[in-house]
């Protein structure tokens, strides 16, 4: 049996593992697809906002000749990571249920890719999941049709289109200063006054700049309210509807994570941004040897955690659990 099983093989369940392991503690990795899933997930050739060194891990340096690093980047420095500490990792393999035994450790259900079922069994759990699977869907007409995507891997599918971005976060920015780029047509949609005061301060300038000359067309304090195979309709605020011709729409509207597994193990939420209820200083939950590390710890805002906090969970988590052995 193991000390720790921890679900979720992003940075920060990678983390969590090294921590347990320099303290002795025995350690397995389950995640339901690949090694650090979420950052597959980003655009291609996107850019992170933060340096190198707040995306380390297990004191390992993340090496990089640019200002900050690259979604491929950090893909080989993690997997770099995992094979430095000889990680006990299984991929393609998702946690359905966690059950507290008699004695105090843990039985996790698992399914493989393949469909076979099967155990695990630990004397603590560690809740490490992401949140890409689950966007944040806005629950309008045509949002189910095959133009709309949540997801942008890369503008070269858009070449030429009449290309709608829902959202005026970073992932918005981003995906439309690279649509330009191939000669899309662009229409940003965002309901705030104003695109997000947190976007990349290198940027917002070519952002803004775009905007200025009309290769990029911003619609705020509007939200799109219907979605057809050749348009979208645009409502103000104020009442006001307008449609515009459309291809293809991309809703950067964020992800949630999913509180499912926490939920069906007795983990007590928040009502309000259904956030899990955990003692800050160790990771643990109301359900003792259950811990949660990184974005599963935030509320309803995926934002609340990134990379650079969520890593250091791992350290709280282990300290405190060698200090009930």
């Amino acid at each position: 049996m193991q000390d720790v099983l921890i679900i979720g093989a992003g940075p920060c369940g990678l983390s969590a593992a090294i921590e347990c392991n320099k303290r002795g503690l025995s350690s397995e990795i389950i995640d339901k697809h690949n090694i650090v899933h979420s950052i597959f997930l980003y655009p291609t050739h996107m850019q992170f906002f933060s340096t190198a060194e707040m995306l380390e891990i297990g004191n390992i340096p993340f090496s990089t000749s640019n200002d900050k690093p690259y979604r491929d980047e950090a893909l080989a420095y993690y997997r770099k990571v995992a094979e430095h500490y000889n990680l006990s990792l299984s991929p393609y393999e998702e946690a359905t249920s966690i059950e507290k035994q008699a004695d105090g450790s843990f039985r996790v259900h698992t399914r493989k890719r393949n469909g076979v079922e099967s155990y695990r069994e630990a004397r603590n759990v560690i809740i490490s999941t992401g949140y890409f699977d689950h966007p944040n869907y806005i629950g309008i007409p045509g949002e189910n049709l095959e133009k709309v995507t949540h997801y942008f891997r890369e503008a070269h599918p858009y070449a030429g289109m009449k290309t709608a971005v829902i959202g005026g976060s970073n992932s918005a920015v981003d995906a439309a200063m690279e649509l330009i780029r191939v000669g899309a047509e662009v229409s940003v949609i965002y309901r705030g006054k104003e695109v997000s005061e947190n976007i990349k301060p290198w940027v917002r300038p070519q952002f803004e700049s775009m905007v200025t000359k009309g290769k990029i067309k911003v619609f705020v304090e509007s939200r799109v309210t219907e979605i057809t195979e050749t348009s979208i309709t645009i409502t103000s605020l104020d009442g006001q509807e307008q449609n515009i011709d459309n291809d293809f729409v991309l809703a950067m509207t964020g992800f949630r994570p999913d509180r499912e597994l926490l939920n069906a193990a007795g983990v007590e939420l928040d009502d309000d941004m259904e956030k899990p209820r955990y003692h800050p200083e160790t990771m643990e939950t109301n359900i003792p040897g259950l811990y949660v590390a990184g974005v599963i710890a935030s509320g309803r805002n995926a934002n609340e955690v990134f990379i650079e906090t969520g890593r250091l969970h791992g350290r709280l988590i282990a300290e405190h659990l060698v200090t009930k052995l």
